[in-house]
């Protein structure tokens, strides 16, 4: 093969990563896995250098440098100095259609004395697994959105709570994404929401639930501080994603130099690994710092992130 004609595939790659045009199925699935087409970028350098081709030399090392760009610049720290108000420790974790346990989820919540927890993929019998093993006590307040009628049961919804709630309210999208105002003391109050879009993995209609999803999700605004947190789905190599982003949030793992850390895989394989939960921020909410820490029986691991608010 040519060397131009096997750099092709990286270069479309490329233009797409940096033109944010991908769209429709499979190009959104696809872009998932820009880091793995960054590392793989050497390969079609490796042919030109051996059929000493200058001009497919020359679209392989573009490609490189554009997609190697856009994984390299999120492992870089955004760090600002921290607003001088109450401190909050929120964590996000998927249940995995429900089938993990409540051990690991109440674990996660003590070891890490977490204030607020997001959890997607809750089951009726899991909520009721984990109020039966004291989640409740740990956190006593609870907003929990049942899935609706003809729905999967995993597509409930929950955040959990030690702060005092002063609001709720529900995300439009295909799965249960409740929302709760919280009192965090200092005259700080912050909106958190449990998300979980649609997956965009199968067909093109799933896609376009996924892209209207993450439409839905509600803008940062002046008057509210707000934190979405879950399973997005998406990467911050969609183009989608970075729209919302776009609204007025920043990523508190890349703030914290951690967005390149994966946060899913299949259970029985090792690869892929993708990057596909998040906790967005109002810009006025500082990140002091953000884990994942692997949650036993969840593909998901969890999002752990400290936030410090504005006084």
């Amino acid at each position: 093969m040519p060397a131009p004609a096997a750099a092709a595939p990286w270069v479309v790659w490329a233009l797409l990563r940096a033109t944010g045009t991908e769209r429709g199925f499979p190009l959104v699935p696809a872009m998932s896995f820009t880091p793995y087409a960054a590392v793989t970028a050497v390969v079609p350098l490796a042919v030109a250098a051996r059929e000493r081709s200058a001009p497919g030399a020359a679209l392989s090392a573009g490609a490189a440098a554009v997609l190697a760009a856009a994984v390299l610049s999120r492992s870089r720290s955004r760090r600002a100095p921290l607003p001088g108000g109450p401190r909050i420790r929120m964590a996000t974790v998927s249940l995995r259609r429900g089938l993990v346990r409540p051990g690991p989820v109440l674990e996660l919540v003590s070891r890490y004395a977490v204030d607020v927890l997001a959890v997607q993929e809750l089951t009726p019998e899991a909520e009721t697994a984990l109020r039966a093993a004291g989640l409740d006590r740990l956190l006593p307040s609870a907003h929990v959105v049942p899935a609706r009628p003809g729905a999967v049961p995993a597509a409930s919804g929950a955040v959990w709570t030690r702060l005092p709630v002063v609001g709720r309210s529900v995300t439009r999208g295909v799965f249960e994404q409740p929302a709760v105002r919280l009192d965090a003391g200092g005259g700080a109050v912050v909106e958190l929401t449990s998300v979980h879009t649609f997956p965009p993995a199968t067909s093109p209609a799933s896609v376009r639930a996924w892209s209207s999803d993450l439409r839905a999700l509600p803008a940062a605004e002046p008057g509210v501080l707000r934190v979405l947190a879950g399973d997005f789905n998406a990467t911050l190599d969609h183009a989608a994603l970075r729209a919302a982003v776009a609204r007025g949030y920043r990523d508190a793992a890349r703030d914290a130099g951690r967005a390149l850390a994966w946060t899913w895989r299949p259970l029985r394989l090792r690869v892929p690994r993708l990057t596909i939960d998040h906790v967005l921020l109002d810009p006025r909410v500082g990140v002091a710092s953000v884990e994942t820490v692997r949650v036993e029986g969840s593909d998901h691991r969890a999002l752990v992130a400290e936030l410090a608010l504005p006084g």
